[in-house]
């Protein structure tokens, strides 16, 4: 125990003296942590709470114009332009506003529609009630005369920054503004042809509605917010990134001689490597708990949701105590088999942030291509984060996240295997 606890002091003073390795550490998490939750929170609410301003020209200039740029206006979060510099806004201006990104949208509805969506709409009454003479011969007649009905285009103009996924959720909710519409011309028509004196309200309310629940153990109902998703992401991420340090300290060990004097001395390699197992599981213990200080204490000043472990916090510990091994067993790999600062470094590095993208940590796994998320089952990264999203997300058990804990335990034991097989055969060689 005596030599174990030396060996651990002695990676306490190779840190010590290595600011950057430190920065990397304690900083770099912390700023990261902050800072994408920060943009992911501010990205959230730009979609969902900020003002949008969308440019309606109205050529048509009837009832489906009034409709929608009403239905626009009590929208929320929609801010209606219909005027530059107290001018009516043209179809090629709304264009070259949005070309040019003043806007993100323009919508343009044109001449006739709404002439033309009676007519075809009064047509169709007339002829579903002559089949019922519910209307005279002469307009069921009428209505049965055949005419070719041209489809009126409602166009869109999109910023071409705007991505996929926000154009598709616009022309979605505005086709859904226009079915409303339709419905309603349709309704007005038939309680009118049928003589009816007073509406019987059966578009009065809605139906149908949908309840959005989450699903969670227990606990059904609590939404769960960006801090929620990004707390346990980063955590993760910033405690993999021990491996840069760790493998820079083992090559430098390696160059300076430090290594060579260590075999020689009436010290098992187990020992050595059982002390820097210990000095970096402390570390990434550290590296938890100011984590989760900032994402408590922190994050409140800076306008963001508290983020409070609760109950789940020794499940939390054991999750960052086991995902610490496999880094450290990572870290000693690289290290073992780098011959130079400038291999260790670099790929370490990149190696991390590899197995970040693909473990969910940038970007969700459920949104990735399928041969990606076959690689992602892969990932260290993603078996760590996601017994973290069990934990806090499923109100998860111990039970639950045994098998990604036993994942990550034997990905520790493999690649600390590897690093000793590595450094037997060359030291035998």
């Amino acid at each position: 125990m005596r030599k174990l606890m030396a060996s651990a002091y002695k990676e306490v003073l190779l840190l010590l003296r290595d600011w950057g390795g430190l920065a990397i550490l304690f900083f770099m998490p912390a700023v990261l942590i902050i800072t994408i939750t920060l943009i992911q929170e501010s990205t959230f609410k730009a979609v969902g709470e900020s003002p949008l301003p969308i440019v309606l020209v109205d050529e048509d200039n009837g009832e489906i114009g009034r409709t929608v740029a009403s239905n626009l206006r009590e929208a929320p979060n929609i801010q209606l332009v219909t005027e530059e510099d107290d001018k009516p806004i043209d179809k090629a201006r709304a264009r070259t506003l949005v070309s040019e990104g003043h806007y993100q949208i323009a919508l343009v509805i044109p001449e006739g529609i709404s002439r033309e969506l009676n007519e075809k709409v009064s047509r169709n009454v007339d002829r579903i009630l002559g089949e019922f003479a519910l209307v005279d011969a002469d307009t069921a007649n009428a209505a049965s005369d055949e005419r070719e009905w041209k489809t009126q285009e409602i166009s869109i103009y999109f910023d071409p920054a705007a991505g996929q996924t926000f154009r598709n959720g616009v022309k979605t909710n505005i086709e859904q503004l226009l079915a409303k519409v339709e419905v309603r011309k349709i309704y007005d028509i038939f309680i009118d042809q049928m003589g009816l004196e007073e509406d019987p309200g059966l578009l009065n309310g809605e139906i149908i509605t949908f309840k959005e629940t989450i699903a969670q153990k227990g606990n059904d109902g609590i939404i769960p917010n960006a801090v929620q998703h990004n707390v346990p992401a980063w955590i993760l991420f910033g405690i993999f990134f021990i491996v840069v340090p760790l493998g820079i300290n083992l090559v430098k060990e390696k160059n300076l001689g430090t290594y060579i004097r260590l075999r020689t001395s009436p010290v098992s390699y187990a020992i050595v490597l059982g002390g820097k197992i210990l000095t970096y599981t402390v570390i990434c213990l550290i590296q938890f708990m100011l984590m989760l200080l900032i994402a408590k204490y922190v994050f409140p000043l800076i306008g963001l949701i508290e983020f409070d472990p609760g109950g789940q916090l020794p499940l939390m510990l054991m999750i960052a105590l086991v995902a610490g091994l496999a880094a450290i067993g990572l870290g000693i790999l690289i290290g073992t088999v780098a011959e130079t600062q400038e291999q260790s470094a670099p790929f370490g590095a990149i190696f991390v942030i590899i197995l970040a993208a693909l473990g969910g940590v940038w970007v969700p796994t459920f949104i990735m291509p399928e041969i990606m998320q076959k690689i992602s089952a892969f990932s260290p990264m993603n078996w760590g984060i996601s017994a973290f999203y069990d934990v806090i997300l499923r109100n998860g058990t111990a039970a639950d996240i045994a098998q990604p804990l036993a994942y990550l335990f034997l990905f520790f034991a493999t690649t600390l295997l590897a690093a000793l097989f590595y450094d037997k055969r060359n030291k035998t060689s």
